[in-house]
């Protein structure tokens, strides 16, 4: 509900044609002001784009989690429940960013590889920010207590702390763009973690 709103914010709250050529953009003297602040940062960027991949790779191992339970137990609804979920939040994520490719709220600051690209919410932010909490879900209800577990718990929490830091000083979205991936990202984990948790105590 709290993204909802701020989907309809921007689109209403101080509009400004601030954009590539002449686009309006939401908030926009506070994402001019914090865009002029930081400048652009290619470099960053590019490394943030790759480390995306770390999420892709977390998504694809829970994929093969999956599979070798309902291969192993025969049938689907076998399979964890926990894991059986994540399948389909993974599959709403995915619908999420193409709804937002295809209904653009806004345009990047600027030209990625000569092309003007939606910029809202921050496809990257949302992925790392909608994958990498399941992964400390997971890694707390699947592992013992223990210094193996608190490591990776703390390099995963690193990881998505230093991908939502390197987009917003990259200078490719609108600090707007960072905020609304973190209020839907944030909202769709709740869900599944809450979905999951009533299962565990029916």
């Amino acid at each position: 509900m709290v993204f909802v709103l701020w989907t309809i914010l921007i689109q209403v709250f101080d509009v400004k044609p601030e954009g590539i050529f002449g686009t309006n953009v939401g908030f926009a003297t506070v994402n001019t002001w914090f865009h002029n602040l930081t400048g652009v940062h290619m470099k960053i960027y590019t490394i943030t784009d790759w480390l995306g991949l770390v999420a892709v790779f977390v998504c694809m191992g829970f994929g093969l989690l999956g599979l070798c339970q309902w291969i192993k137990r025969r049938k689907l609804l076998k399979v964890d429940f926990d894991i059986r979920m994540l399948g389909v939040f993974y599959v709403i994520v995915i619908l999420e960013y193409l709804i937002f490719e295809m209904i653009p709220i806004n345009y990047r600051p600027i030209f990625i590889e000569g092309r003007m690209e939606a910029s809202y919410p921050s496809s990257t932010t949302l992925l790392v920010l909608s994958v990498m909490p399941t992964l400390i879900f997971e890694l707390k209800r699947r592992m013992k207590k223990g210094f193996v577990r608190k490591i990776l718990i703390f390099v995963t929490a690193s990881f998505s702390l230093f991908m939502v830091i390197g987009r917003t000083v990259a200078g490719v979205h609108w600090l707007t763009d960072i905020v609304g991936a973190i209020l839907l990202s944030t909202g769709s984990y709740l869900i599944y973690k809450a979905i999951v948790l009533m299962y565990d105590k029916r």
